[in-house]
């Protein structure tokens, strides 16, 4: 009895885990990590190292709580039925929807309240930032008008999980905002993008069916597959720039090199399942990428 007790706990466990969807965390520490080595390039400033790790936190409580946000969110509409890639909990009926609905405000609670506690050790302007970053995951596809279904997702991933979370973190640890972490930023979000547009080329047949007109289902197979080659590109030219006074910052481009095998089969026009191992080599571009890079800035 016991025994059984225990697999059925775990297997709980497994599914709040398969939802939460660990593959997406890269996108989470990222913009941290980039940060955080913005930072160590201001040594004319008091660094205060402990504020990486509240960051830290908050984003990867935000990312979480999108996370089942949108699962809730896609379920209750029915926009999961016929989707390809990671289980959605609403949707394959494997939790109900309030249960998926407690488990994203449990995970944006405690991104609020890590992140009041950054807000009062530094600014109390980042509690207006931190509100607009919880009213972006949710509406994300909450709402009676969700900015995901009318192609805005990718604006919204860049300027939050890029341009927020890396000057943020920052901006917590120095108290300001540097020229570096604004266009390091840019690299960061551009290759969060890259991330949102293989996962939505892959909804494309599914999102149009269900009438949700994603960025991808506007644009089209082609020109979203070119939208994809443009989000690396510009991380590419990114950290050139950012290369240009710093030499050492050139070694984010080795990261980079981890998405041949995705561009690859990008160009060669791969569809539905087989873009869950491009989502897969993106993701390991986008760690690889924020690694190398903050190594490069870390030495310059």
């Amino acid at each position: 009895m016991n025994y059984c007790k225990v697999a059925v706990v775990q297997q709980s466990l497994n599914l709040w885990i398969q939802g939460a969807r660990p593959k997406t965390l890269p996108a989470a520490v990222a913009p941290v990590l980039v940060g955080s080595a913005c930072a160590s390039l201001e040594s004319s400033v008091a660094q205060v190292w402990g504020n990486s790790f509240l960051a830290l936190i908050v984003s990867l409580a935000l990312q979480v709580a999108v996370n089942f946000a949108n699962d809730y969110s896609d379920g209750i509409r029915g926009t999961d039925l016929d989707r390809v890639g990671p289980m959605r909990l609403v949707g394959s009926g494997a939790k109900q929807p309030i249960e998926v609905k407690r488990a994203a405000l449990v995970a944006f609670s405690i991104a609020a309240v890590f992140g009041f506690w950054l807000a009062a050790v530094t600014s109390w302007w980042l509690l207006v930032v931190g509100v607009a970053c919880i009213a972006a995951g949710w509406f994300y596809t909450g709402g009676s008008k969700p900015y995901g279904y009318y192609g805005f997702g990718e604006l919204f991933v860049f300027i939050f999980f890029g341009v927020v979370a890396t000057t943020g973190t920052t901006f917590v640890i120095t108290q300001t905002v540097t020229p570096t972490s604004i266009v390091a930023s840019i690299a960061v979000g551009c290759l969060a993008c890259a991330l949102l547009v293989i996962n939505n080329l892959r909804d494309i047949p599914g999102d149009t069916l269900a009438g949700k007109k994603t960025l991808a289902v506007r644009l089209g197979d082609k020109q979203t597959r070119r939208m994809y080659f443009a989000m690396l590109a510009i991380t590419a030219l990114a950290t050139i720039q950012m290369a240009i006074d710093r030499p050492t910052v050139f070694i984010g481009l080795f990261g980079l090199l981890a998405s041949i095998p995705a561009i690859r089969k990008v160009a060669q026009g791969a569809l539905g399942i087989e873009l869950i191992s491009v989502l897969g080599a993106t993701g390991r571009t986008q760690m690889l990428t924020a690694l190398t890079l903050s190594i490069g800035l870390a030495l310059a």
